[in-house]
């Protein structure tokens, strides 16, 4: 076991404090090659993402993905960098500063944070500090809507990691999945709405289609329930929009290597229902609480191009939640759920001057 990581100094006279830490799947520091490299290297070297022996993928993953596939990432995240940074980074730590305060209207004490599972800033650096600012419970809250062993239990590997080094261990509570939220699907919903108020409401012709983050299809059969979640989530959404079977589609993105996936895959999807007659489709992405590299390259450039090559006459990308108000409140209405029992709760006065500047502070942050 590592030694134990230093402890900071004790005060007596410290009041305990709460947090809530976002946490994400992580991002590039810039879009260049070295970059790239380095987060992959993190990233693919996780075991939860890659089940394969050890020794075989250290091989494939050194001597040739490390080789060929930074520069190819490298470009596409060039085509959707923005002047502040990484869409993913900017959307998320957006969404932490406003989330304080949408709790702090609602009359909870709490600091907010953001952190990536891979790359910057990381998990046990946002911990560890925390927990020199005094906070002695923390709630983690990862942005998957829907759980898997990939992205979600390997968030809670990290926090199983840094605990084993920390001797004076804060209590946790830990948010599995939000896949049927009424928060989350309301926030969805409305997100269509808006889309087809702007767009006008689809005929016949038409498909909406949700598009989630695929996984091997080897982690269905050894019984993660992502793909369950995913196809719960899609039902839910549909049915607060009326919509019929026949007027959406789930299907899964971002395959990687020759094994097969979670189908019905996203890019074949679109070109089926193009050459099927399918004039338009809308392309949401539920499991993807804020834009990034796989919504803003993948469905909303490449997918375009796939379904209008195959002869589709309408493609529109819905964008994710990322610092909708509603989904905002959604998510301060998951987070208050889980700090249920803890001391943060103050007489709630939206009218007080410290909450109506907590408030302008984080909304001007988010500018």
């Amino acid at each position: 076991m590592p030694p134990y990581l230093p402890e900071p100094a004790y005060r007596h006279d410290n009041s305990a404090g709460s947090a809530v830490l976002l946490i994400n799947l992580g991002t590039p520091a810039a879009p260049t090659a070295a970059a790239v490299r380095r987060y992959l290297k993190e990233f693919l070297s996780d075991p939860r993402v890659v089940e394969i022996p050890r020794a075989a993928w250290w091989l494939i993953l050194n001597g040739i993905i490390l080789n060929i596939r930074p520069r190819r990432s490298a470009e596409k995240y060039a085509a959707v960098w923005t002047a502040e940074g990484s869409p993913l980074r900017v959307h998320v730590e957006r969404q932490a500063k406003l989330l304080r305060g949408f709790l702090g209207q609602a009359g909870h004490r709490v600091l907010v944070d953001f952190a990536m599972r891979y790359g910057e800033p990381s998990i046990p650096a946002t911990l560890s500090r925390l927990k020199a600012e005094g906070c002695t419970r923390i709630l983690l809250l990862p942005l998957y809507p829907q759980y898997s062993a990939s992205t979600t239990a390997s968030t809670f590997d990290a926090l199983g990691a840094w605990l084993q080094r920390v001797r004076n261990q804060p209590e946790v509570r830990m948010v599995r999945s939000f896949a049927d939220h009424p928060g989350y699907i309301a926030a969805l919903a409305a997100s269509v709405r808006e889309h087809w108020f702007s767009h006008a409401r689809p005929d016949r012709s038409y498909r909406l289609v949700m598009s989630f983050h695929g996984l091997p299809r080897y982690t269905l059969d050894k019984g993660d329930p992502y793909h369950c979640e995913c196809h719960k989530t899609g039902r839910l959404l549909a049915e607060a929009l009326g919509l019929g079977q026949e007027q959406y589609q789930v299907c899964f993105q971002s395959r990687f290597g020759r094994a097969e996936w979670l189908q019905p895959y996203t890019a074949a999807t679109l070109q089926a229902l193009a050459t099927q007659g399918v004039q338009r489709v809308d392309v949401i992405c539920p499991g993807f609480p804020a834009d990034c590299l796989e919504t803003l390259e993948e469905i909303a450039i490449e997918g375009k191009r796939e379904f209008m090559r195959a002869g589709g006459r309408e493609f529109h990308y819905l964008s994710c939640l990322n610092e909708r108000d509603d989904w905002i409140h959604a998510l301060a209405d998951l987070a208050a759920s889980h700090l249920q029992g803890w001391p943060t709760r103050t007489s709630p006065d939206p009218a007080s001057r410290e909450l109506r500047a907590l408030r302008a502070r984080a909304l001007g942050a988010s500018s």
